[in-house]
């Protein structure tokens, strides 16, 4: 699975380095998250490559909720603001806690709202993808970032949402973020590096954008057969 931030599933990865990934490389990153090819803006000198492999858990334990796919209308839909209502009486909390169930059944690291059918501002996410580390999971309401770094850097990305596919995505090496927890309580913060690119790729969900938004046309010629493939499959509605 490529890192995919998306159901987030963005997972954690053994390092390979290559200027040009080989075949096996390749396939191998095409099962990552948001995956992560460490590089500069320009260049990837190296891999970054899952340890695990995403799945398609579909029905999980627990929850109704399932990943959607593209070109699923969600994944392009206004995302609404939760409210202090929706706060007060749990419903963010009950859903924060199913997202993160098929999260982890997917071998994710990430997730948004809007990847399970529910157009809300609302992410998850536990960069290490071990759910026997609660301790690291990030549940987000509202996010906006404040603040980009000028520095940038290029990582392959992925994203359960699109499975079997990944490409090059340049983002921001830091970013300054505020957000409300399932309490209500504000939070600032300033995310760096991995954990970085796994809220932009998140937060990106909320603003109803994809990763292969920011594919060159490069990238984006390489994933075309799979998206035809994604939209004779589940419709037209998300069509490029």
């Amino acid at each position: 699975m490529t890192t995919s931030l998306c159901a987030l599933g963005v997972l954690r990865a053994s390092l390979a380095f290559s200027t040009a990934p080989s075949s096996s490389a390749a396939s191998r990153s095409s099962t990552l998250m948001v995956a992560a090819v460490r590089s500069s803006a320009f260049s990837s000198s190296s891999a970054l490559f899952s340890s695990k492999e995403e799945v398609d858990p579909g029905k999980v334990d627990g929850t109704d909720l399932r990943i959607l796919k593209y070109p699923h209308p969600s994944l392009r839909a206004a995302n609404a603001e939760v409210t202090a209502a929706e706060l007060e009486d749990g419903t963010i909390t009950k859903i924060a806690k199913e997202m993160l169930l098929v999260m982890y059944a997917a071998e994710g690291i990430g997730l948004a709202a809007p990847q399970v059918g529910i157009n809300k501002q609302v992410m998850v996410y536990n960069e290490s993808g071990d759910s026997k580390k609660w301790l690291d999971e990030v549940v987000l309401v509202n996010p906006k970032i404040v603040e980009f770094s000028e520095g940038r850097d290029v990582e392959m990305e992925g994203c359960l949402s699109f499975p079997d596919m990944n490409g090059d995505v340049e983002r921001s090496k830091w970013i300054k973020v505020e957000a409300l927890t399932t309490k209500g309580r504000k939070v600032k913060k300033k995310y760096k590096g991995w954990e970085a690119r796994v809220f932009q790729h998140e937060y990106d969900h909320l603003e109803g954008k994809v990763y292969i938004d920011h594919l060159d046309e490069e990238n984006l010629g390489q994933v075309k057969p799979t998206l035809d493939q994604l939209i004779e499959e589940f419709g037209e509605g998300g069509e490029l």
